[in-house]
């Protein structure tokens, strides 16, 4: 047929394979030979039955994504599944790897489904803020319930094989050749004969629908969703298969998806897909990375221990070394609770904790990382201590080691400098909690060799990190945006604001929480800290901590929680405070809008990116996003900082920007250069 989809016979069973790597995604040059071979199969009176297969390491993974925004070139593949529906000779798709999006449905056009055991099987739109447009909203109900397909379509979660066959989605399960297995099953179920009905006309899965459950599983969903439209729209086409006759349900479906595909969410969440692989690229294809098969972990505290729990949930061995036998255990212990937790709630189960926690082992001598690949030092954010930390490390480390250092901070250049082995020194800076937050930058210090950088980056994916290579700077990408972005929060409060106007404006913007309910998640402590080393002061965080409010692990912050809830309270002491310090320093409180926080808030964060971006510590303006979506909670359905420029409005930035620059005189509402270019060309590229 072509060299994108081939048809070859066993006997009488034709088996038609589509072979388009890497994923086998649905693109055009697929479609059009597929469609021809269906229609020449269904009319071919010598074959008895049909097998749509894949080559390579998956069956089909979805749509062509390249090809969303433009006109659809025929036959699409609501088309495809149209014909497949008009065989009256039985159809079976053999899914090996992963049936994902259009793959799953243009396997729901089949009137059977079989999978090799590792299968997997779902319909992930929803994560680029769209619906299955093929009628997988409509289809999949019919056989799996729609309780079932809801939770499927809104989570955008695959299924396992086992799970899909249970639940009615998948016919049969077979271990060893995938394809002899599924051309002896339709060969069989030709034998026995039709006729055949396609999923389009089974209605067993819906007729136990209690609707007043659905609608209130649809509800929940709905408040988890913080604004984003696909989950609703999902959960509304479900319901569609439920309550209208199939084809108004699938009409009904295609008016969403055309709605959601042009809306500025899905684009923004599209956006973020590309973003994330251009991240993981980096220049000099030829590098050849170093081998890592076992890591050290210096530090067993909360983010050691988290940072340590990553590597061995990714298959590495472990040596977790601390200063004495004493953190050592504590540490140890603290992994052996976070594991049974997830054991608790069914997501890891007995026999795999014991092989994870048979990853790890425990050490106070540094000599035991002499035979480490890669070694992560997570101690006191301290420049003394991790020169201390690295000189030890430049004793027992093997030649070629990867030397990490997890500074949310501190200058790498100078911590490489204090060793003999610069080439060999990086910065992974995890967040917390480490075993749990996708984002990892990896900084890239003057002297980090090539080697080094690109092995850092695929072990991330290894573990399953989204990778950002940045440059050195005071905090990085991430964390200096940060301190852009809340410069202005303690202004907020003396000029009238409270701590939860604040939060309340963030959380109607679509973050999942506030600065202030932030701070004190995280612990007031830790800000109060760094502020002490730099030599900087904030005038109400600063008398909370000096009244022991370190937020949530105290029971008092900016908020009060009572007897240990995390549920934040509004504290009249603290707005008490507040007002006596902004007569202390003159200040008249006055209204505070929600576009005047937005304003002083999230322009400065934009401002701060777009000089991250001249500076060069940031390779892209989607890097940026990455980070921030990924790493800080920013919206996703709003594209992340940089690309929210585009959406608001820059030449509205710049003279928001510009006023306040004029009012405060503050550096930080000074627009940037690349920001006032981009105002003018409309892309974040114009820089340079």
């Amino acid at each position: 047929m072509s060299d994108f989809v081939k048809v070859s016979r066993d006997g009488d069973v034709a088996v038609v394979t589509i072979d388009n790597p890497p994923v086998n995604a649905l693109s055009f040059h697929v479609r059009e030979p597929l469609m021809q071979a269906l229609v020449e199969l269904r009319d071919d009176a010598s074959v008895a039955a049909i097998v749509i297969a894949c080559a390579g390491r998956t069956f089909v993974a979805g749509a062509d994504i390249t090809e969303f925004g433009k006109p659809m070139q025929q036959p699409e593949l609501r088309a495809i599944v149209a014909t497949l529906e008009t065989i009256a000779k039985p159809t079976v798709a053999a899914i090996h790897g992963t049936a994902l999006g259009g793959g799953l449905e243009l396997a729901l056009g089949c009137h059977f489904r079989v999978a090799d055991a590792g299968a997997k099987l779902g319909l992930p739109e929803v994560k680029l803020g769209l619906l299955p447009g093929g009628g997988g909203t409509v289809r999949l109900p019919r056989l799996v319930g729609a309780v079932k397909a809801l939770k499927m379509i809104v989570s955008g979660a695959p299924i396992g094989a086992t799970e899909a066959h249970a639940a009615g989605l998948v016919d049969a399960v077979f271990e060893g050749d995938l394809t002899t297995h599924a051309v002896n099953f339709a060969g069989e179920i030709a034998r026995k004969g039709g006729p055949f009905t396609p999923v389009r006309d089974r209605n067993d899965g819906l007729k136990q629908t209690d609707l007043a459950a659905f609608d209130a599983g649809a509800a929940d969903l709905a408040r988890k969703a913080r604004g984003l439209e696909a989950p609703i729209a999902c959960a509304q086409s479900v319901r569609n298969a439920v309550t209208l006759p199939f084809d108004a349900a699938l009409a009904a479906e295609r008016a969403l998806f055309v709605k959601l595909v042009a809306s500025d969410q899905s684009r923004a969440q599209r956006h973020l897909f590309f973003a994330e692989r251009e991240a993981a690229k980096l220049p000099g294809k030829d590098v050849v990375k170093r081998r890592i098969a076992r890591v050290g972990v210096i530090g067993a505290g909360t983010m050691g221990g988290g940072i340590a729990m990553a590597f061995a949930n990714g298959g590495y061995s472990v040596i977790l070394l601390e200063t004495s036998h004493e953190a050592l255990q504590r540490g140890l212990a603290t992994i052996d609770r976070n594991y049974s937790v997830s054991v608790t709630r069914g997501s890891l189960s007995e026999d795999a904790k014991r092989e994870r926690l048979a990853q790890f082992k425990g050490s106070t001598d540094y000599a035991d990382l002499a035979d480490c690949d890669l070694i992560v030092e997570a101690v006191f954010e301290d420049m003394a201590v991790k020169k201390e930390v690295f000189g030890k490390l430049e004793a027992v480390a093997k030649p070629g080691a990867i030397l990490a250092t997890n500074t949310s901070y501190l200058d790498i250049n100078e911590i490489a400098a204090s060793t003999s082995r610069p080439q060999d020194v990086l910065g992974l800076h995890f967040f917390s909690p480490a075993n749990v937050m996708k984002l990892l930058e990896i900084v890239r210090a003057e002297k980090t060799a090539p080697d080094a950088l690109a092995t850092s980056v695929d072990l991330a994916r290894r573990i399953g990190k989204v990778a950002v290579v940045v440059g050195v700077c005071h905090g990085f990408v991430g964390n200096r945006m940060l301190a852009a972005r809340g410069s202005e929060s303690e202004a907020l409060l003396l000029e009238g604001a409270t701590p939860s106007q604040i939060d309340q404006v963030f959380t109607d913007f679509g973050w999942p929480m506030g600065p202030f309910q932030m701070g004190d998640l995280a612990g007031l402590d830790i800000g109060w800290r760094n502020r002490k080393a730099r030599g900087q002061k904030a005038v109400i965080a600063d008398t909370l901590c000096e009244q022991g409010r370190f937020g949530q692990k105290t029971g008092r912050g900016f908020y009060l929680y009572e007897a240990g809830a995390r549920t934040p309270v509004p504290d009249p002491e603290v707005e008490a405070l507040i007002r006596d310090k902004a007569a202390e320093n003159g200040i008249a409180p006055r209204a505070i809008s929600a576009e005047e926080i937005v304003e002083r808030t999230l322009y400065p964060l934009i401002n701060e990116g777009a000089k991250i971006l001249e500076e060069g510590i940031a390779a892209r303006a989607s890097d940026i996003d990455v980070v921030w979506v990924n790493g800080y909670g920013f919206p996703i359905g709003k594209g992340g900082p940089m690309f929210w420029v585009g959406l608001e409005g820059p030449a509205r930035i710049i003279e928001r920007l510009e006023y306040w620059h004029q009012r405060t005189g503050k550096d930080v509402f000074k627009p940037a250069r690349l920001l006032k270019r981009m105002a003018e060309t409309g892309s974040w590229e114009a820089g340079g």
